[in-house]
C-alpha cells in the first residue's frame, strides 16, 4: 500500500492528442485549435466514419460484449421540432435542427471521428479516443460561483465565501442568454439524460446539453446511465448544465467575475452554465457540488471517497486528496469495487454517485495499477494523455508530463472485472484516510483512536 501511495504521488501526466491533422480532413475544424482559441465548432453534416474501434488482449469484442449493448437508450432528432423532441425548449434552445441524444458508445466513438476531435490511440488492451482539453488540464476553482438568490433557501444554507463564490441573478441571466443565443446558432448539439445516485432514495435526474461528441461521451461514462428508453420515460431532469466551453464571458470584469471562464449554477433555477473551459472534470464535479448540497439537507452525507466491498458485505472507504491513491487502492482483486470519487452514505449505508472511474494516468503501467492500465480499451476515453508514433500506431505514453501531470481516463465502471453492481453496500467496517504526507510529520500507517 505504502509503495503504491508513493508511486501515485510521483505520477506524472501526459500530452494529449493533437486534433485529428488537416491532412486527413481538411474540410473539418481543428479540435485543438479551438480549444485553444474559444472559437465556436459549426461542422458540416456528419458522415460517420466506417472505422471500428478494436479490442485486443483479453477485451472481448465489441459485438460480443454483453455489458456494453445493456446501455441504449439513443435517438436522433431531425428537423424544425428536433430540440422540442429532445425536450431543451423549455431552456429557450430551439436552434438546432438535429440532436444526437444518448448516443451509444459504438455512435460516440464514430462521431469523435467524423468531427475531428481528438485521435485514436492504441491502447495495449484496444483503441481509445483522446482529447487535448487546450490550456485548461484542470478545473478552475476560481471560476465557480453560485447565484445568491436573496430570501431563498439556498442563502441561507450555503456557507457563501472564498470557496463558495456568490455572484447576482442578473449575471446568471445575462450568461444563460448568451449559452442559449449560442446554441441557436449552431446546427446541431448534444444532449445527454442520465442519473447521479445509486440509492433511488436520493437519486437525481440530470441533463447536459453539449457541443462536442466527446463531452458526451465523457458523461456518459461518468454518470449513470440509462439502460433503455423506459428509464426515461417521462423524465423532467433535477438540474441542466449548458457547456458552451467554446465561448467565453468578455464582459468578466462587469460582471465582478475573475476571468472569461465561468462555471455558474442557479439552484432555484435548476440549471449551470460553463463558458471558457474545456475540461471534463467541471462536469463531474458541477454534479457532485450539487450532491453535497442535496444531500445533508435529507439526512446523508456525501462524500469524496473510494469504496469498495469484500465477500461477506465489509465495505471500506478511502478518503484522501486528488492523487493519494483512492483510485488505485479501491481497484482490487480480492474485493468489488463500487466507485473511485464520489459516494453517499446514509442509513441504509453506502452507494456511488457514478457509473464510472476518472482516473489519473501519470506514470500508469500495468505492473504498477493492473486494473485501471487494463480498463482503457473501447469506450473509455483519455484525456491530455500523450501519445508517441510507433510505425503507424499512436500509443499513449504515460511518462510523458509535457503536457500536465493531470492527464486522465475516464471509463464505464464495468471496465473493472469485478465492480460492485449493486452499487451500493452496507455501512463500512473500515475507512482510511490517504494522507500522502510528503513531510514525514505522520506516521506510515496509525490506527486512530475512537
Amino acid at each position: 500500500v505504502l509503495r503504491t501511495s508513493a508511486g501515485i504521488g510521483r505520477r506524472a501526466a501526459l500530452r494529449a492528442a493533437v486534433a485529428r491533422c488537416a491532412a486527413e480532413a481538411p474540410h473539418l475544424a481543428s479540435y485543438s485549435s479551438l480549444a485553444e482559441s474559444g472559437r465556436a465548432p459549426h461542422y458540416p453534416s456528419i458522415t460517420l466514419a466506417s472505422k471500428q474501434q478494436v479490442a485486443r488482449k483479453s477485451a472481448l469484442p465489441i459485438e460480443e460484449d454483453p455489458i456494453r449493448g445493456d446501455y441504449d437508450s439513443s435517438a436522433i432528432y431531425s428537423g424544425p421540432d428536433a430540440c422540442a423532441r429532445a425536450g431543451i425548449t423549455s431552456l429557450g434552445i430551439n436552434g438546432p435542427t438535429t440532436i444526437y441524444k444518448n448516443q451509444t458508445f459504438e455512435e460516440l466513438f464514430q462521431h469523435e471521428v467524423a468531427n475531428a476531435e481528438g485521435e485514436v490511440a492504441d491502447a495495449e488492451y484496444g483503441d481509445t479516443f483522446c482529447v487535448d482539453t487546450g490550456k485548461f488540464t484542470g478545473r478552475s476553482p476560481k471560476d465557480k460561483w453560485i447565484v445568491k438568490n436573496i430570501g431563498s433557501e439556498s442563502e441561507a444554507l450555503i456557507d457563501w465565501g472564498d470557496v463558495n463564490q456568490p455572484t447576482s441573478p442578473e449575471v446568471f441571466e445575462e450568461l444563460y442568454e448568451k449559452a442559449v443565443d449560442h446554441f441557436n446558432s449552431i446546427d446541431r448539439a448534444y444532449v445527454f439524460d442520465g442519473f447521479c445516485g445509486a440509492n433511488p432514495k436520493s437519486q437525481r435526474k440530470i441533463r447536459f446539453v453539449h457541443e462536442m461528441a466527446w463531452q458526451q461521451h465523457f458523461v456518459t461514462n461518468m454518470f449513470i446511465r440509462a439502460n433503455d428508453e423506459s428509464d426515461l420515460e417521462g423524465f423532467e431532469p433535477d438540474f441542466t448544465v449548458i457547456n458552451a466551453c467554446s465561448q467565453v464571458n468578455e464582459e468578466f470584469q462587469r460582471h465582478g467575475l475573475n476571468s472569461e471562464v465561468a462555471v455558474v449554477f442557479n439552484i432555484e433555477k435548476k440549471c449551470a452554465v460553463i463558458f471558457g473551459t474545456w475540461y471534463g472534470g467541471e462536469n463531474k464535479k458541477g454534479i457532485f457540488s450539487l450532491m453535497n448540497y442535496w444531500l445533508p439537507n435529507e439526512g446523508s452525507l456525501p462524500m469524496h471517497c473510494s469504496a469498495n466491498v469484500g465477500k461477506k458485505g465489509d465495505s471500506c472507504l478511502f478518503f484522501g486528496l486528488s492523487g493519494t491513491g483512492k483510485t488505485t487502492l479501491s481497484a482490487d482483486h480480492h474485493r468489488a469495487l463500487i466507485g473511485d470519487d464520489e459516494h453517499g452514505w446514509d442509513e441504509d449505508g453506502i452507494f456511488n454517485f457514478e457509473g464510472g472511474c476518472y482516473a489519473k494516468t501519470i506514470n500508469l503501467s500495468e505492473k504498477t495499477e493492473p486494473d485501471i492500465y487494463r480498463a482503457i480499451t473501447k469506450d473509455a476515453m483519455l484525456e491530455n494523455v500523450a501519445l508517441k508514433k510507433e510505425g503507424n500506431h499512436l500509443v499513449p505514453d504515460y511518462f510523458d508530463t509535457s503536457k500536465t501531470e493531470n492527464g486522465r481516463v475516464s471509463y464505464p465502471i464495468f471496465h473493472i472485472d469485478n465492480y460492485h453492481k449493486p452499487q451500493m453496500a452496507g455501512h463500512p467496517k473500515n475507512i482510511i484516510f490517504l494522507s500522502c504526507d510528503a513531510f514525514g510529520v505522520l506516521p506510515p500507517i496509525a490506527k486512530l483512536s475512537p
